[in-house]
């Protein structure tokens, strides 16, 4: 009933997870992400354990493959679940279940890997992965959803379309951006829009929060109203060339 993508960014790190369903508030429960360590995506039936038990299964230090293979070995209904993972080891694996309905499967390569079930045919994950592929030109939250965008446009989940969600964290263990569309006749260009919002004030103002090496962030308000204005004064001129 969903598709999905896990991605990590090779240059510094940033683990993120885009999906796409026709199903009621998706972002709360197919993504997972460890910062700097790993992610999870469980859908298809989907089972929420493979998530909270995945991220420990990370965090131990245990690779893709084998969090896949401790998962479902102790799981009775896992013929019926899919996932993918990025694992401490730094690689992808995925597994779709014998009774998951059709059309489903995966793909994994080196810095992302997307998977879907009840499809409406598998140009929807070659899709997915071709733009991902060449739309490296576009910032990171930009090129999933455009990848996203490309599943829906030849086909999408057969069933149409409900929820959508955008997770992406970086070196913190709070995220970077997290925007869940739960409810909407057209989840993607709401998705779409959110993620255009985060730029006006978010996305500037999130450095000065506090965090584990800067414990107290940065609370001079009139500085932070100052540096968010000339971010997005800054965004605002790129977007009028």
């Amino acid at each position: 009933m969903t598709w999905s993508i896990i991605f990590r960014e090779r240059d510094n790190g940033r683990i993120a997870i885009a999906v796409a369903t026709k199903f009621f508030a998706v972002g709360a429960r197919v993504p997972y992400i460890e910062a700097r360590k790993g992610a999870v995506a469980t859908q298809a039936l989907v089972n929420p354990l493979y998530g909270t038990d995945g991220l420990e299964l990370i965090r131990a230090g245990v690779g893709a493959a084998d969090v896949i293979r401790i998962l479902t070995a102790r799981d009775d209904g896992r013929a019926h679940r899919q996932l993918h993972v990025l694992g401490a080891d730094g690689r992808f694996s995925a597994y779709t279940g014998a009774e998951c309905v059709p059309w489903c499967g995966h793909w994994s390569g080196e810095d992302f890997s997307v998977a879907g079930n009840m499809l409406a045919g598998p140009q929807v994950v070659s899709e997915t992965v071709r733009v991902l592929r060449e739309r490296s030109d576009l910032e990171l939250p930009r090129r999933l959803i455009a990848a996203l965008k490309a599943g829906e446009k030849v086909g999408g989940d057969k069933r149409g379309k409900q929820s959508a969600a955008l997770v992406i964290y970086g070196d913190d263990e709070q995220s970077e951006l997290d925007l869940r569309v739960d409810d909407h006749v057209e989840p993607l260009l709401e998705l779409a829009r959110l993620e255009s919002v985060s730029r006006e004030v978010w996305t500037n103002f999130r450095p000065f929060l506090p965090t584990r090496r800067n414990p107290a962030g940065i609370f001079d308000r009139a500085l932070i109203d100052a540096e968010v204005e000339k971010s997005w004064a800054a965004v605002r001129a790129k977007a009028a060339e």
